[in-house]
């Protein structure tokens, strides 16, 4: 090969040794990065839920009802204990909000709104007002009230089982419970002498308000009837405090008589309910 020749491929050898290099470069086996995590983000305040329930009271009671008595002179009062009483409520009514902190614990806030009635008698051995000797004296009472409670209540669910998810729970609170006015029927009794007429006198007593301590105990079970939407059947135990119920008539404190005349010995009420809850997430 001439000189010439030799210098030409050596001049080309030259020129073409960067482009080889970096196609070689080119040809790298590629680099591999695992995809990172996707984002989900965290959902603020999730686990809000409202609910509306409707109840009724199978069955009410109460403690001991009292009244007083006042003579005014000297000026006395003397402290009674209604012979027989009888309170009834039919319909409840509850709305309120809560939080579901997990799949075992939550809590809410309720206004329940609900009515009652009271019937009560008392009985005296001596004649009533204006009677005769040899007679005795009888009266029958009735009023209603009305009663407003919030209540914080928590709850435990025991686990969910085809949809279905049973729970206790108990509350506490306070009530306002207002008293309507009270009638007093009051009858003569035959005793020795026969009552000339059975009514002797009516007479009507205002209704008191007062804020009550109230708790409450529940259980019941939940239904799943969409993501979103619980139906509620459950059961509710409720304690009243004993408050005032109703003042002197307007004869007594005509002539000195003042304060509380009857006394409730709180009410409390057996209540079946059903209701919806409806998540907010």
């Amino acid at each position: 090969m001439k000189l010439s020749t030799r210098l030409l491929f050596s001049t080309v050898a030259i020129a073409i040794a960067p482009l080889v290099q970096a196609q070689a470069a080119d040809m790298d086996l590629p680099v591999y990065v695992e995809d990172a995590p996707e984002y989900v983000p965290v959902e603020i305040g999730s686990g809000w839920y409202l609910r509306g329930d409707i109840g009724y009271s199978f069955a009410t009671g109460g403690g001991p009802a009292t009244y007083r008595t006042f003579n005014p002179g000297p000026a006395t009062y003397t402290n009674n204990t209604f012979a027989t009483t009888d309170f009834e409520s039919d319909m409840n009514y509850s709305v309120g909000f809560g939080y579901q902190y997990n799949d075992w614990l939550r809590t809410d806030v309720t206004l329940d709104r609900f009515k009652g009635d009271f019937d009560g008698t008392t009985t005296s051995a001596v004649p009533c007002p204006g009677g005769v000797l040899g007679t005795t004296c009888r009266s029958e009472e009735a009023s209603q009230f009305t009663a407003y409670s919030t209540m914080l209540n928590g709850y435990f669910d025991l686990g969910t089982f085809s949809g279905f998810t049973p729970y206790v729970g108990g509350g506490a609170g306070v009530t306002r419970v207002s008293w309507g006015n009270l009638t007093s029927n009051t009858y003569c009794v035959d005793g020795a002498v026969i009552c000339g007429a059975g009514l002797v006198a009516t007479t009507a007593h205002n209704g008191m308000s007062s804020w009550r301590f109230t708790y409450a105990l529940m259980a019941g079970v939940a239904y799943d009837a969409t993501d979103n939407l619980k139906i509620d059947l459950g059961y509710k135990y409720r304690k009243i405090a004993s408050g005032p119920m109703f003042q002197f008539d307007a004869a007594s404190m005509g002539v000195g008589a003042t304060g509380t005349q009857g006394t409730d010995g709180g009410i409390e009420n057996h209540v079946v309910t059903l209701g919806v809850r409806y998540a907010l997430w």
